[in-house]
C-alpha cells in the first residue's frame, strides 16, 4: 500500500533555502565563467624565503611580506572549500538574481569581484617587498616571482632572498642641550633602540616619537619631533662599494657567519630660529573648568558664574559638582611644570567619574607672558540618573526554557560629590518539560542588590594614590532567593565593604576586607529524607551558615589598540571566610563568661575555608578570525571545625560557559557518573572542591545580514576538564582528586557553534559532543568517538547537547 504524502508546512520558502545552500558549496564550479579568454583568476599566492634565518624568523617575515600593503593582489578568500563571495558576486552582476531570499544574501558586505591576475601589480608589490626588507635591515635583500597557470587559474610565488642583515653595534647620542640630555638620560632604559639586535627603520620611527612624548612630558611643550635625528654609520666603509651610500654591500667581502653592523646616532639639534620656544620649558598659569558646559558655548560667555580654589577657576551655570571632587581628579597644578602624563591622567579621571559624557582639555598661551600656559577644561554633563532593562531567554537539556529580567537604576551624582547609586532588582524561571503533565516549574529565583560607589578611598588615613590610579570605595547589600522546586529554598543575605583602583591601564585590583553573607537553607522533607540524610556530605552543604571574611581580586588586561594581533586576560582572586567571625565568636564567648557565643547565639555554624580562582586567556586576532583559550582553576580548602564547603561556594561542570558537550551541572567530580537520569533525579547538581578546565575555540565570519546590521559568525571548539572533591566521598566512588589519575578523569568535548552578532550583544547556539567521557562507557572504554552514531536521530537526542546564550562564554 502506498504511504500517503503530506505537503512541507514550511513550503516553497523551505525548498529555496535547501537549494540556495547546495548552490553554495557549488559554487567553486562557476567562479571563472564570466572572464574573458585573456583574463585568469587569482587562486594562489605563496611567499618563499632563502636566507640564514630561524624558522620563527621566517614565518614572521612570510606573514610580514603577505600582508596587503606589500602584496596588492591576493586571492579571493574561500569558505569551506569554495569562493562563495565571488559566487555571489556573479549572481547579483550577471545572473541578476532578485527575490526575497536572495536580497537577504546578495548584501554588499557579502560579495567580492574576482580578483583578476596582473603581471603589474606583481611586479610593484616586488618593489614593496624589496623596500620594506630595506627597512628591515636586509640592505641586500632580492625578489623574483614565478608564475604558474591552469586553465583561467594562475598563481603566483614570490621568491624571496633576504642575504644577511645589519647588526646595531652602538649608539651613540648628541644632545647639544644639557638639560633635555638629562631627560633623554633618565629614561633610556626605555629605549627602543638595542644594541646586538637587527637594524629596523620601524624602530628609529618609534624611537623618535617615544623621546618626543619623553620630552613633552618634561615640560617642553613645544618641543617638535623633527628636531630628532638620527645617522646611520658603518664601521667598515671598505666593505662597501660607495661610501655615500653604506647599504651597496662589495661581493665577496664577508665570511659565511659574518654579520654587517653599524652605529645608530641620535642627535637632538638646537631649532634653527634661537628665539624659538621647541626647546623652552613651559609652566602652568591658571587652569579653568567649566563643569556643564555645551558643545555650542564659548569659554567667553559673559553668563558663567565663577568660584576660585586654591588651584582652579570654576565656571558654571548650574552647580553640579562640589570644587573639591574636581580638584581631587584634576592633575594640573598652577605652577607645575607642563607634563602629558598629567594631561592624559586628567582627561582619564573625568572620564571615570561617569559625571560626563565629553571632557576636553587644551592649552592657551598666556598673554604678554612667555612660557606660561592657561588650561581650559570643558566638560559636557550626561544624565546624571538612568534605568536599564535586561531580558534574556536560554534553554539546556536540564530545563525545557529559562527566562530572566533584571531592572536597573543608576544614580551618578549624590550629593554632588560624584557618588553613584546602582540598584538592580532581578527574577528569573525555569520550566520543565514533562511528557504527561507538560510544563511545569523546575525553579524560581529573585534578588535585589544596592551598591554605593564612591570616587575615593573612605579610609580612616590617608594613602598615597598613584596618578594613573582611579580609586573607588564600593558599599553593597542585597538579598537573594533561590528555589528548586521540590528540593530546596536557599536565602542568601550579603553585605560587603570594598576597594577598587586601577595600578596601571592594564592593571586593576578589588580588595574586600568585609564581606558577610548569611545562607539560610530549608529542604523539602522529601528530598531532606531521601537523600540529603543518606549522604554526610551534601548534609554538611546545605546547613545555615556564615560566611564571613575578606577576599582581593586581580585583573590584567591589554585589550586594547596596541594588542590588536593579540591579547591576554588574566584574573587571580582569593576569598578568605571565618577569620575575623572566629574572633567575634571568641569574644562573645568571653564576655559571656563561655555561656554563649556567635554560632550558638545565632543557631547557624560559621563556614570556614579558603577559596582561590584563577583564570588565564589568550586572544589571537586575525582579520575574518580569532582564536580563543582559556584555562581556569579553582580550589577551595575548608579549614578548622569546617570539613565542606558551602553549597553557595562549591564548583559546577557542564553547561553552556563550561564544558559543552555534558548537560549543566552534570558533569563529574572525578570519574563519578551522574548524568543518567535516575541520578539527577535523585541528586540534579553535582559539585566539588575543586574545578580545572582548559577551552579552544576557533571563530570565523560567514555573512553579513540585513545590510550589514548583523553579523553571522561561526565556530568550533575543543573543551576538557572536570571538577574532584579534594577528600574520599563514600557516596560518590571515583570523586576524589588524586594526580595519577588527571588524565583519565578529564572529560573531553567538541563541538560547533553559530553565533548572531549585532554589535551590543551576541545570541550564541553551540553543539557540543562528548570525545572522551572520566567514567567507562559501554565495553569499558572512555574514548567516546568511536560510539559517535551521527545518523541516528535518537542516538542525536541522547548525546548532542545544545546550548542557547547570551554572549561568548570567555
Amino acid at each position: 500500500m502506498k504511504k500517503p504524502t503530506y505537503p512541507s508546512p514550511f513550503g516553497q520558502p523551505l525548498q529555496r533555502a535547501l537549494w540556495l545552500t547546495v548552490c553554495l558549496f557549488l559554487a567553486a564550479c562557476s567562479n571563472t565563467r564570466y572572464l574573458q579568454e585573456n583574463q585568469s583568476l587569482l587562486v594562489g599566492t605563496k611567499v618563499e624565503i632563502n636566507g640564514a634565518l630561524s624558522s620563527n624568523e621566517k614565518t614572521d617575515l612570510k606573514n610580514d611580506l603577505s600582508s596587503r600593503s606589500l602584496m596588492l593582489q591576493q586571492p579571493n578568500r574561500k569558505f569551506l572549500g569554495s569562493r562563495i563571495k565571488v559566487w555571489l558576486y556573479n549572481q547579483k552582476n550577471y545572473e541578476k538574481k532578485s527575490n526575497w531570499l536572495w536580497n537577504l544574501m546578495l548584501s554588499e558586505r557579502n560579495l567580492e569581484a574576482p580578483v583578476i591576475y596582473d603581471s603589474v601589480k606583481t611586479k610593484e608589490s616586488m618593489d614593496r617587498m624589496v623596500a620594506y626588507l630595506n627597512n628591515q635591515g636586509y640592505f641586500y635583500a632580492t625578489v623574483q616571482s614565478r608564475q604558474s597557470d591552469h586553465g583561467q587559474k594562475a598563481a603566483v610565488t614570490y621568491q624571496v632572498n633576504t642575504g644577511k642583515n645589519f647588526i646595531v653595534r652602538k649608539i651613540i647620542y648628541d644632545i647639544p642641550d644639557t638639560a633635555i640630555a638629562q631627560v633623554v638620560k633618565e629614561g633610556e632604559k626605555l629605549s627602543l633602540l638595542k644594541t646586538d639586535v637587527p637594524y629596523k627603520a620601524s624602530n628609529l620611527s618609534s624611537e623618535r616619537e617615544r623621546l618626543t612624548r619623553l620630552i613633552r612630558d618634561a615640560g617642553y611643550y613645544k618641543f617638535n619631533r623633527d628636531l630628532v635625528v638620527f645617522t646611520v654609520d658603518t664601521l667598515n666603509k671598505s666593505l662597501f662599494v660607495d661610501p655615500l651610500n653604506p647599504f651597496e654591500v662589495m661581493p665577496g667581502v664577508l665570511r659565511a657567519d659574518q654579520k654587517p653592523t653599524l652605529d645608530v646616532e641620535v642627535a637632538i639639534l638646537p631649532p634653527e630660529d634661537s628665539a624659538s620656544d621647541q626647546t623652552k620649558l613651559f609652566y602652568l598659569n591658571k587652569i579653568f573648568v567649566y563643569p556643564d558646559m555645551t558643545l555650542q558655548e564659548s569659554t567667553e560667555d559673559s553668563t558663567f558664574h565663577t568660584t576660585t580654589t586654591r588651584n582652579l577657576t570654576i565656571k558654571y551655570h548650574q552647580n553640579i559638582v562640589r570644587p573639591r571632587v574636581l580638584t581631587r581628579a584634576i592633575q594640573l597644578r598652577p605652577g607645575e611644570r607642563y607634563s602629558t602624563s598629567n594631561y592624559s591622567n586628567t582627561i582619564s579621571r573625568l572620564y571615570d567619574l561617569n559625571l560626563w559624557q565629553f571632557v576636553s582639555l587644551q592649552y592657551k598661551d598666556v598673554k604678554d607672558t612667555v612660557q606660561k600656559l592657561d588650561a581650559y577644561i570643558q566638560l559636557s554633563p550626561r544624565k546624571k540618573q538612568e534605568m536599564s532593562t535586561n531580558f534574556d531567554v536560554t534553554t539546556s537539556n536540564d530545563y525545557a526554557v529559562g527566562s530572566a529580567v533584571s531592572v536597573g537604576y543608576r544614580h551618578f551624582n549624590l550629593n554632588r560629590a560624584a557618588n553613584e547609586l546602582h540598584i538592580t532588582v532581578k527574577g528569573g524561571l525555569e520550566l520543565r518539560n514533562q511528557s504527561r503533565a507538560g510544563l511545569s516549574l523546575q525553579s524560581q529565583e529573585y534578588g535585589i542588590n544596592a551598591d554605593y560607589v564612591l570616587p575615593r578611598f573612605m579610609l580612616p588615613f590617608r594613602v598615597r594614590q598613584n596618578y594613573r590610579s582611579t580609586a573607588k570605595t564600593r558599599i553593597s547589600a542585597g538579598y537573594n532567593n533561590l528555589r528548586r522546586i521540590d528540593r530546596f529554598n536557599i536565602r542568601t543575605v550579603t553585605g560587603a565593604l570594598g576597594y577598587e583602583w586601577n595600578e596601571s591601564i592594564y592593571k586593576r585590583w578589588s580588595v574586600k576586607p568585609f564581606n558577610l553573607n548569611y545562607v539560610g537553607v530549608t529542604l523539602v522533607q522529601g528530598f531532606k529524607d531521601t537523600v540529603v540524610s543518606k549522604n554526610p556530605y551534601l548534609q554538611r552543604s546545605f546547613e545555615p551558615a556564615f560566611i564571613g571574611g575578606e577576599a582581593a581580586a586581580f585583573i590584567f588586561s591589554n585589550d586594547d589598540i596596541f594588542h590588536k594581533r593579540q591579547n591576554t586576560y588574566f584574573r587571580a582572586a582569593i576569598e578568605e571566610s571565618g577569620a575575623w567571625l572566629e574572633g567575634v565568636n571568641s569574644l562573645l564567648n568571653v564576655l559571656t563568661n563561655k555561656r554563649d557565643d556567635l554560632e550558638s547565639a545565632a543557631n547557624v555554624n560559621i563556614s570556614r575555608f579558603v577559596r582561590l580562582d584563577l583564570d588565564y586567556r589568550h586572544y589571537w586576532n586575525y582579520n575574518r578570525s580569532s582564536v580563543a583559550t582559556r584555562a581556569y582553576l579553582g580550589l577551595g580548602l575548608p579549614y578548622g571545625q569546617s570539613d565542606v564547603l558551602p553549597y553557595v561556594r562549591q564548583f559546577t561542570s557542564g553547561g553552556p560557559n563550561s564544558i559543552r558537550a555534558w548537560r549543566l551541572r552534570t558533569l563529574g567530580p572525578g570519574s563519578f557518573r551522574s548524568d543518567t537520569l535516575a541520578q539527577s533525579a535523585i541528586f540534579p547538581d553535582q559539585t566539588g572542591d575543586m574545578r580545572f578546565e582548559g577551552n579552544v575555540e576557533y571563530r570565523f565570519n560567514i555573512l553579513r545580514l540585513f545590510g550589514g546590521s548583523m553579523m553571522l559568525k561561526g565556530a568550533t571548539f575543543l573543551d576538557f576538564g572536570n571538577i574532584w572533591m579534594l577528600k574520599e566521598d563514600t557516596s560518590r566512588p571515583g570523586a576524589a582528586f588524586k594526580i595519577k589519575n588527571l588524565y583519565n578523569d578529564l572529560a573531553i568535548g567538541t563541538g560547533a557553534g553559530a553565533r548572531l552578532d549585532f554589535s551590543y550583544f551576541v545570541i550564541r547556539l553551540d553543539w557540543g559532543i562528548p570525545l572522551k567521557k572520566p567514567y567507562p562507557a559501554e565495553g569499558g572504554k572512555k574514548w567516546f568517538i568511536s560510539e559517535w552514531a551521527l545518523g541516528d536521530g535518537r542516538w542525536r537526542r541522547d548525546n548532542v547537547i545544545w546550548n542557547v546564550a547570551i554572549g561568548y562564554p570567555f
